[in-house]
Formats: C-alpha cells, sequence, structure tokens
C-alpha cells in the first residue's frame, strides 16, 4: 500500500469546503481527541452506500471530541455538484475539495470510499474501509472505522489498523473544473 503508513504523521491540508471556509488539519487536531478523514466521492455508488452512515457516525462521536471531513479528489466532479449534496444530504461533516489531488496523493488514496483515523499528535492509527458491508448497515459485522476509533479512544491497540478499501477508482487530471 503507498502513501502514509501506520504510525507515521498524516499530511496535513489545507482545502476549500462546500461550506465556503478553508479547513486544515492541523486546526482540526488542536481540538480533537481525533480526526477521521475519508476520500468521497458524489458519483460512487459505494460512498452513496455510506452518506447515512457516516453523518450516523459523527453524530455518535461528536462529543468525544472526534471530528470526521470528508475530502473529494475527483476532479471530475464539480464544486457545485458537492455543494449540491452537502445541502442536500444535510451533511454534518465537512466536505472539501483536492483538485490538484495532492493530498490524495500523500494518503496513498486509490478508491473512494477510504477511511483515515489520525490521533490528535497527528499519527495516522487506522486506514482502509469503513466496514465489511458497502451494500447495507444491517449487512455489516465488522465495523471496522467505529472500532478503530473505539480502540483510539480507550488506549488500546487498534486492530486490525489496516484493511484494503473497495470502491470507485479515483478519477485522475482533467481540465473540468
Amino acid at each position: 500500500m503507498n502513501g502514509t503508513e501506520i504510525g507515521a504523521y498524516a499530511p496535513d491540508f489545507e482545502l476549500p469546503g462546500t461550506n465556503g471556509t478553508v479547513h486544515h488539519l492541523a486546526r482540526y487536531l488542536d481540538d480533537c481527541r481525533a480526526v477521521v478523514v475519508v476520500f468521497f466521492s458524489n458519483a460512487c455508488p459505494h460512498c452513496q452506500a455510506y452518506l447515512d452512515r457516516l453523518k450516523e457516525l459523527q453524530r455518535d462521536v461528536r462529543d468525544r471530541q472526534v471530528k470526521l471531513v470528508a475530502i473529494n479528489p475527483n476532479n471530475s466532479e464539480t464544486f457545485e455538484s458537492m455543494k449540491a449534496l452537502a445541502r442536500e444530504a444535510e451533511l454534518n461533516f465537512p466536505y472539501l475539495r483536492d483538485v490538484t489531488q495532492d493530498v490524495a496523493q500523500c494518503f496513498g488514496v486509490t478508491v473512494t470510499p477510504e477511511a483515515f483515523l489520525i490521533d490528535n499528535s497527528g499519527i495516522l492509527c487506522y486506514r482502509g474501509r469503513i466496514d465489511d458491508c458497502a451494500e447495507s448497515e444491517a449487512g455489516v459485522k465488522q465495523p471496522y472505522l467505529q472500532e478503530a476509533i473505539e480502540a483510539l479512544l480507550g488506549d488500546r491497540p487498534i486492530t486490525p489498523s489496516q484493511t484494503e478499501a473497495e470502491g470507485c477508482p479515483i478519477i485522475g487530471h482533467s481540465s473540468t473544473t
């Protein structure tokens, strides 16, 4: 697996959000016990299947100082379509645009969705799948990301610390912005 290794510092980012502000990983780390970064795409059916689960996860962990942030690395999707999704889905977490794909490349992302759990010192603690059943929440047997968050907050080892993400390939550079 390419990109940031478990136990290494996560790449900082400064990206525009659909809410009109610029978001920095370092600022979140100042205020949070952990940050979950999910690389996400409007067009990916896997991502769409996870929308409600991600909103529920953010509701569940918000009071425990954990922040979820979604980043769209697909430059084939317009910022306007991202804003529309954020509004229509009533996202309760920031949705950011990585138009150059620099952040995705630093993390080593090749598909959406892929989740990364970062502790408050900036260390990557988990990367991979959100859970083992993209198709439906009812079919989930292994909530990998939720278990990783619980282990981190409980000062326990995260096992597994890495899973293979499944989803839609990131769409490469094009002239569409």
